[in-house]
């Protein structure tokens, strides 16, 4: 299984990375360079709309697309980039640059589908061919903690950066196993009917998308990073009381315009869903969130050690969300 090689994975992700971003500049005071390890998609909005907020109170925010959570992180490590998007527990314990994550976007929320003809069970996938999103990411993560509740080991896992992407192979048949998030598991349901079963997964309350950055750029940068969990907050909350809200945001900042206009009421779906799953974080997680992350990555093999030792303060900088909820107020 691939949380085997993970040191020599993350040399190697980080050798390849630095090769191939020397060109990007280096950030003036007052800029923020956002590593984005996606292809950003419905679920992003939230993400996206606090962003432009941000800059609309004068953070001078880059956004920068790697397509892979690896990458972000790894940029980060290698200064190309000021902030990421991830779960990077695994890269904060195997580095040695102080990283910490200082605010929670959502919690997980995946699915993993397989192909109807050929598998019913997790049983029915050991030994098979899967794909997740990428190394260290949360849709990896659940793959691994299933295959160990069930007793099996999948064959070669691959990295497929794009829950669309995914779907898309899922209906073309060049993939018969993988994981989507809500947006594409419904699009799954809707555009083939019956051709595949989603298998069950136990609730998760882990991080699936987090704020990171060194501590140096928490410390010098504060003001900026406070305006940008600020407003992480407020559209979280905006969102989770009224799911519309993310169809509003989307056509304000005229986010994700590819999609076209037929996509609002996917969007409004797919928010409702979330938002009856208090899947966003309202109060941008801190402690209680590092708790449920260090037992769930634990299980899932992505952290080392017993998790009644491991601290708060050796993954996180809670210092923005105590500042933000001490402003904002706690939900």
């Amino acid at each position: 299984m691939t949380s085997l090689s993970r040191r020599s994975i993350l040399a190697t992700a980080f050798a390849a990375f630095m090769g191939a971003a020397v060109a990007v500049p280096a950030a003036n005071a007052g800029d923020m360079r956002i590593a984005f390890g996606d292809l950003p998609g419905i679920e992003s909005i939230q993400t996206l709309a606090a962003i432009e907020r941000a800059k609309e109170r004068g953070v001078n925010v880059e956004l920068i697309i790697l397509n892979d959570e690896d990458l972000a992180a790894q940029a980060i490590v290698g200064g190309q980039a000021d902030v990421g998007i991830g779960a990077p527990y695994t890269l904060i314990q195997k580095v040695g640059v102080p990283i910490r994550i200082f605010a929670q976007i959502s919690t997980l929320r995946f699915f993993p589908v397989v192909n109807a003809e050929l598998y019913k069970t997790w049983k029915d996938l050991d030994g098979q061919d899967i794909a997740v999103q990428g190394r260290g990411s949360g849709t990896e993560a659940v793959m691994l903690l299933m295959a160990k509740n069930h007793g099996i080991a999948y064959g070669t896992v691959s990295y497929v950066p794009g829950s669309e992407v995914r779907r898309n192979a899922l209906i073309q048949g060049t993939l018969k196993a993988s994981i989507v998030d809500a947006a594409n598991r419904r699009a799954l349901e809707a555009e083939a009917p019956g051709k595949f079963i989603v298998l069950p997964v136990e609730n998760l309350s882990a991080t699936d998308e987090a704020l990171f950055a060194t501590a140096d750029y928490l410390k010098n940068n504060a003001a900026d990073v406070d305006i940008l969990v600020e407003e992480l907050m407020n559209t979280g909350r905006e969102i989770t009381a009224n799911p519309a809200v993310a169809v509003e945001l989307r056509n304000k900042y005229k986010l994700l315009p590819d999609l076209g206009a037929e996509a609002d009421a996917e969007i409004a779906e797919y928010y409702k869903e979330t938002a009856e799953a208090g899947a966003l974080a309202l109060n941008g997680g801190g402690a209680d969130a590092a708790a449920d992350d260090f037992a769930f990555f634990s299980l899932a093999g992505q952290i080392e050690g017993d998790v009644a030792t491991l601290k708060v303060e050796d993954f996180w900088d809670v210092s923005a969300l105590d500042r933000a909820t001490a402003k904002l107020g706690k939900k």
